[in-house]
């Protein structure tokens, strides 16, 4: 189980936060009732839905190296 006060931990909560908000943003009633704020603390979310969906390469390989380094190495 990772901690979310450890690196490997905020790691994981990142990618994960990154990877649910593009998914989001691909749902049309979502799209417009969480991710229609730009700016402050709603924005939060749109700005991670737009790195998803931008760097979906490098999210991915991101993911995959994560979850190998919290199931094998860890």
């Amino acid at each position: 189980m990772t901690n979310v006060y450890s690196l490997d931990g905020l790691l994981v909560f990142g990618l994960l936060f990154v990877c649910t908000c593009a998914y989001l943003r691909k749902v049309p009633r979502l799209k417009a009732w969480l991710l229609s704020e730009k700016r402050g603390v709603w924005g939060v979310f749109y700005k991670a839905a737009v790195i998803g969906t931008r760097l979906h390469a490098a999210v991915a390989v991101s993911c995959v190296l994560m979850a190998f380094y919290v199931l094998v190495v860890k």
